[in-house]
């Protein structure tokens, strides 16, 4: 099966990429964006508008309520379910997103299990970090784990977490099935195009600050105070970017132009990490969208 993959930092124009691309070759999107999935968490999430989609049908955007699970395991079943239905009506699916943990799930396979967030496993293991402090959590990791354990900071107590709780439910260490994942990049079931679109660092910052101040503006405090009421806060939704900080401001924790500026620097960040993990890609395609033919380089591209 053919499939198109167009990834790239947060605020790079990845969708609008993908959509004229799709309009030229009359096919549909699947989305590979982590929070787009969720009903109600448009303004937060930039979530593509249906004028900006222009007629080109997408899938796994609007599907599940903010309380509801969503993992890269769900994703993947759910991705090659929709990019099967799409093949099989003579088209090339295009998979639009920056969450590449889910995008390299889907082009490889990668068989893993289903891991629950909010597994009581995790639970425990979080209380004792409370209680016992991050280098005492650390060290635990450190015992099941140590190859895994020297990659990653005790500041880092969400990786320390899954590092112990995946050894204890499993009983295979987390560094070892990491490298039967990386073993798979050479095993994809698709002829697949991996586009990811980049730009200047300056021009990057720049339009995510943009899109920030334009989130406020079109009403995102609001958007979060409507979601409080039916979504705990503590949802692995509300965790995301631009979420998180504004319940910060609305339980008095910081001023509303503290949280903008949280907001702007954690996207910022989020997006370095982006490109860092895109550059692991050996068999990716980076275009310069700062030279102006996104278009002509994506066509150009294809078999």
């Amino acid at each position: 099966m053919k499939l198109i993959v167009i990834a790239g930092p947060t605020a790079v124009g990845k969708s609008a990429a993908a959509i004229a691309l799709a309009k030229e070759l009359n096919t549909e999107i699947i989305s590979a964006d982590s929070m787009q999935v969720y009903r109600g968490m448009d303004i937060g999430t930039a979530k593509v508008t249906k004028e900006e989609m222009d007629g080109v049908t997408h899938h796994l955007i609007d599907i599940l309520d903010p309380s509801d699970k969503y993992n890269a395991y769900i994703f993947k079943e759910l991705a090659l379910k929709a990019a099967e239905d799409i093949s099989s009506r003579g088209k090339i699916p295009i998979v639009c997103g920056g969450t590449g943990f889910y995008i390299q799930s889907l082009l490889y396979n990668i068989e893993f299990v289903e891991e629950d967030e909010d597994s009581e496993i995790r639970k425990e293991l979080k209380s004792y970090g409370e209680e016992n402090g991050i280098e005492a959590l650390h060290r635990l990791l450190e015992e099941c784990d140590p190859e895994y354990a020297a990659q990653i900071p005790k500041e880092d107590i969400k990786r320390v977490v899954r590092g112990v709780a995946f050894y204890r439910l499993h009983g295979e260490k987390i560094s070892e099935h990491n490298k039967k994942l990386e073993e798979n990049k050479n095993n994809s079931p698709f002829d697949y195009r991996l586009f990811v679109l980049t730009d200047d660092r300056e021009r990057l910052k720049e339009r995510i600050n943009r899109r920030v101040d334009q989130m406020m503006e079109a009403g995102l405090l609001n958007e979060v105070k409507e979601l409080l009421k039916t979504t705990d806060k503590t949802a692995v939704s509300m965790q995301g970017i631009g979420y998180k900080e504004i319940v910060a401001y609305l339980e008095g924790n910081c001023t509303l132009e503290e949280a903008v500026e949280q907001i702007k620097t954690g996207t910022r960040r989020y997006a370095k990490r982006q490109i860092t993990w895109f550059k692991r890609e050996k068999n990716a395609i980076w275009i310069d969208v700062s030279k102006g033919d996104t278009s002509n380089e994506l066509r150009r591209n294809l078999w």
